[in-house]
C-alpha cells in the first residue's frame, strides 16, 4: 500500500520505518528541511534501538522517502498517518497542528484516502476532522479513522511488529478492511485486532495511560508508607502482581512518572471529562500525587544529606525520564537538578544517550562516563535504570569515604550494599 505518514517526530518516525519493513512504500512528511535531509541520509534525530538500522534498510529498497512536499505526499498515497505533536497547554490538548494538517488534506483529496489519526487526540476529534473535510466535491473520497499507538519508548520497534492490540475506531467497513489488510502480517502472529467506533478508540489510548499512570503512582504511595513502617516495597509489588487481575507490570516504586505521554494524556483526560460534565476524580488525583512526587525525594535527599546541601558534590546516573531514550519531556531530573543548584549542591551527570544541552548552570557539569561523575561524589544518585549502572562497585568509582547512595529505582540489594558497609539509600525499603 501507498502511504502517508505526516509528522516524522517519535510516532511518525517509528510507524513509517516499520510499515515500510512491512513491504509498504511509506513516504514521511516534515515541514523541517533540515531534517527531512538528514532522515533521507539515514540520520536520525532520536534515540530508539533498533530504529536507524531499520530506516537505512528500508531507505536503501527505497520503500521508505522523507519529504516536505506535502501536497504530492497526500495526492499519491492510499493512507494518510496524522503523525503530529499534540501537547497540552492549559491542560488541554493542542490540536493546531492537527488540524493544519487536515486543511493540507482537505486541498489535496484527488481519491478516496484512508485518514488515519495516530497522534493521540482528545474524544470526538474524529468528528471535527470529518466535519472540515466533509465538503461536496469530497463526497464519498474519505473515511476518518482513529488507529491509536501503544508504544513504548525504548522498545517501540517491539511493540509495533508484537502489539499487545490493534485498536481501529471506524464504522466503515471498506476502511476496516483496508486496515486490517494492512496489520495482517502483524495479525497473523497472534495480534489481537479490534475494530470499535471512532470515539471508542480515542477514549482506549487516553484511558490506557491513565490507567498505567495511576499504577505508576499507587506503589509511589505504597512506598512511601513501607518506608515509614519499614516494609520492602518490592515484596509488596511481588504479591500484588501475582494476582492475574492486577498484573506485575508497572508496579515498580521510583520517581515521578514523566515522558511525552502519561503527563500530557492524563491532563488532558481530565479536561476531555470536564468537557462532557464528568469528574474524572481518580485521574485528578493521580495528577496530584505525582507531582508532588519530586519534592517528596527532594525532602528524603536532605534527610540522607542531614540537611547539609550547600557546597556538596551530588551525581545523578541518568537523567532521562526513562531507560532506553533519550526524551528529556517531563523527566524528574528536569526539576530536582536545579532545585539542588539552587540549595548550593554542585551537580555532575552521566548519561548514556550523551544528553548535554538540558541544564544551564555553571554548577552542573555533563560528564563523559561514569567514573568521571562520581569520583568526587558526596552523593550518587541514580535516577534512571540503565543497565550499565546495574553492576557498579562504588568504592572504585568515587574518591570519597564517605560518600553515600540513593538509588531511586532499587536496582541495589540493601543486604549487599550493608554488607560491603556501603551508606545506602532506596526506595520504600
Amino acid at each position: 500500500m501507498k502511504i502517508c505518514i505526516i509528522g516524522s517526530g517519535y510516532v511518525g518516525l517509528v510507524s513509517g520505518a516499520c510499515f515500510s519493513d512491512l513491504g509498504n512504500t511509506v513516504t514521511c512528511v516534515d515541514i523541517n528541511k533540515e531534517i527531512v535531509e538528514k532522515l533521507n541520509k539515514g540520520i536520525i534525530p532520536i534515540y530508539e534501538p533498533g530504529l536507524q538500522e531499520m530506516v537505512e534498510i528500508n531507505l536503501k529498497k527505497k520503500r521508505l522517502l522523507f519529504s516536505t512536499d506535502i501536497s504530492s505526499s497526500i495526492k499519491k498515497s492510499d493512507i494518510i498517518f496524522i503523525c503530529v505533536g499534540t501537547p497540552t497547554i492549559n491542560n488541554k490538548a493542542d490540536l493546531k497542528y492537527v488540524y493544519n494538517v487536515v486543511k493540507s488534506i482537505k486541498s489535496n483529496l484527488n481519491k478516496y484516502k484512508i485518514i488515519v489519526t495516530k497522534s493521540t487526540v482528545p474524544v470526538s476529534t474524529g468528528d471535527k476532522i470529518e466535519k472540515i473535510l466533509n465538503l461536496k466535491k469530497n463526497k464519498n473520497k474519505f473515511d476518518v479513522v482513529s488507529n491509536p499507538e501503544f508504544l513504548r519508548e525504548g522498545e517501540a520497534i517491539r511493540d509495533f511488529q508484537y502489539p499487545d492490540r490493534v485498536v481501529i475506531g471506524t464504522n466503515s467497513k471498506k476502511a476496516n478492511t483496508t486496515m486490517k489488510n494492512l496489520y495482517l502480517p502483524l495479525i497473523k502472529k497472534g495480534s489481537r485486532y479490534i475494530n470499535t467506533s471512532r470515539r471508542s478508540a480515542e477514549l482506549i489510548k487516553y484511558a490506557s495511560n491513565a490507567f498505567l499512570a495511576t499504577k505508576i503512582t499507587f506503589i509511589n504511595e505504597i512506598a512511601n508508607l513501607c518506608e515509614k513502617s519499614h516494609i520492602d516495597v518490592q515484596d509488596v509489588a511481588t504479591g500484588m502482581g501475582l494476582d492475574d487481575r492486577i498484573g506485575s507490570r508497572f508496579l515498580r516504586a521510583g520517581p515521578a512518572y514523566g515522558g511525552s505521554c502519561f503527563p500530557k494524556d492524563t491532563r488532558a483526560l481530565v479536561s476531555t471529562g470536564q468537557i462532557f460534565k464528568t469528574n474524572l476524580s481518580v485521574v485528578k488525583t493521580v495528577i496530584r500525587s505525582n507531582e508532588k512526587r519530586n519534592n517528596l525525594l527532594l525532602d528524603r535527599i536532605k534527610i540522607i544529606m542531614k540537611n547539609k546541601i550547600k557546597n556538596k558534590n551530588i551525581s545523578f546516573l541518568g537523567v532521562t525520564f526513562k531507560s532506553g531514550t533519550d526524551d528529556m519531556r517531563e523527566s524528574p531530573s528536569l526539576k530536582m537538578i536545579p532545585s539542588l543548584v539552587k540549595k548550593g549542591a554542585f551537580i555532575s551527570y552521566y548519561e548514556p544517550t550523551g544528553q548535554k544541552k538540558q541544564f544551564k548552570s555553571k554548577n552542573i557539569t555533563y560528564c563523559e562516563n561514569i567514573k568521571e561523575a562520581c569520583q568526587n561524589a558526596d552523593l550518587i544518585i541514580i535516577h534512571t535504570e540503565w543497565n550499565e549502572f546495574k553492576q557498579l562497585n562504588f568504592k572504585k568509582i568515587t574518591k570519597k569515604r564517605k560518600f553515600k547512595v540513593f538509588d531511586m529505582r532499587n536496582l541495589y540489594s540493601t543486604s549487599e550494599m550493608k554488607k560491603n558497609k556501603i551508606n545506602y539509600f532506596s526506595i520504600g525499603r
